[in-house]
């Protein structure tokens, strides 16, 4: 497609990437990208870094009173440059303003070769905040045959012209990068989902195995031949500082990978990468290690780093598979984890203590309950205390500040008040 922005659109973009360069060229940010780079090299005594994931109240923190441009294509630049801007002017957490105007490759995926129908549902006041899916798949015995393996594919034609418009209008102050994750989707049983019903994932451990094994496998394949395929066609980029491989958990850090490779030759090996798989929880850590953790397993070999979990208690898997997965580089520690057992778990393994602190305390009542607020922080500094664990904050999972930012700012100011009282002052 030709890209263009109106004149208008044009003139209010460009000062809003001034100021995200003013931003990202404030000390604050490299003492930020300190924070995240020490936790994730395990340096002795590292401070946590705290930050708020904004994307699911974003009737709050981004309400459509803010936008300015007319343009579609305006207004998704605007949406990028606003968030930066205002996390730092608003929430002023720990998240690090970039320096650069971020894309990505233009690649596509038919990930099964069939149509799946998805519902989204509206609360009352009108957000889009749940969805359904309309699964083609009712039981694996009967059904299977219709999944087809991915297609996917890349336009480099139309990469390099985003690229070209993008350096044309905000070059001179902002530098373009194309950025890129790893391709291929390694959250498997979050993939049978659009599949198939989770009752008929529940119930096909008991009465189709086989095909649950071999649907397993079809999504570990398709997985793996994407990544593959983008590992072989040089689409791969470093995504080893300013960058989030689960959520906003940054992947800032000064040790991987041991080499940079040239553009163009960056390996799976020198990757982050997400797995998850919050959709099990219902299921026996036993039944886990032999229906999916090897296909798990498999696909965790070809990357660098592994960041696991998102919702799910780690703790009920960790013994029999999560203990055993390569390259774990970092673990999310949900509010529904047992943090002592999860903290004895990883001390003096250099593994990431992701906690995503409980979000009803923020989301649910229109006046945070500060000491409640600051117990809940407490509580996980004083799991870690005295044990070799490095320890993030990510809160995620709000959905609204019932109109009120300056309860997550307070929510921050009180985060950074605990933190200084354990770690010391940044």
């Amino acid at each position: 497609m030709p890209y263009a922005l109106p004149a208008e659109d044009r003139a209010h973009l460009r000062q809003l990437a001034r100021r995200q360069a003013e931003i990202a060229a404030l000390p604050i940010q490299a003492k930020r990208r300190a924070l995240w780079t020490a936790v994730n090299d395990d340096q002795p005594g590292a401070r946590p870094p705290f930050a708020i994931e904004s994307w699911t109240f974003d009737r709050d923190f981004m309400p459509a009173s803010l936008f300015r441009c007319t343009s579609d294509y305006g207004k998704r630049l605007e949406n990028g440059f606003l968030r930066h801007i205002r996390h730092h002017e608003i929430l002023g957490d720990d998240h690090v303003c970039p320096d650069t105007l971020d894309m990505g490759w233009h690649v596509w995926n038919d990930e099964f070769g069939i149509e799946i129908k998805t519902q989204y549902i509206k609360d009352s006041e009108g957000i889009v905040t749940g969805y359904h899916f309309d699964c083609p798949v009712k039981d694996l015995v009967n059904g299977f045959a219709m999944i087809k393996p991915a297609q996917f594919g890349v336009n480099r034609e139309s990469t390099q012209e985003e690229f070209a418009f993008l350096s044309e209008t905000f070059g001179d102050i902002l530098p373009v990068v194309i950025r890129s994750g790893t391709f291929g989707n390694n959250n498997l049983t979050q993939r049978i989902m659009r599949i198939c019903p989770q009752e008929a994932m529940f119930m096909a451990m008991y009465d189709a195995p086989e095909q649950l094994h071999a649907l397993m496998a079809l999504l570990r394949d398709n997985a793996r031949r994407m990544a593959l395929w983008a590992e072989s066609e040089g689409l791969l980029e470093l995504n080893n500082q300013n960058q989030c491989t689960c959520g906003t958990c940054f992947n800032f850090t000064d040790t991987f990978p041991k080499t940079r490779p040239a553009r163009g030759q960056v390996k799976l090996k020198d990757m982050w990468a997400v797995m998850d798989s919050q959709e099990t929880v219902g299921v026996k850590p036993k039944l886990f290690h032999e229906f999916f953790y090897p296909y798990y397993r498999e696909l965790a070999e070809l990357y660098g780093q592994i960041y696991w979990g998102c919702c799910e208690p780690a703790d009920p898997l960790w013994e029999n598979s999560l203990s055993k997965l390569p390259n774990l580089k970092a673990v999310s520690i949900s509010r529904w984890a047992k943090q002592e057992y999860m903290a004895e778990a990883l001390a003096g393994k250099g593994i990431v203590f992701s906690r995503k602190p409980n979000p009803n305390l923020l989301g649910v009542d229109k006046v945070l309950n500060e000491e409640a607020w600051a117990a809940e922080l407490r509580s996980t500094m004083a799991a870690v205390q005295g044990k070799r664990v490095p320890l993030e904050f990510v809160v995620r999972d709000v959905y609204s500040m019932h109109g009120d930012l300056g309860k997550a700012r307070r929510a921050v100011e009180i985060a950074h008040r605990e933190i200084d009282a354990v770690y010391g002052p940044m």
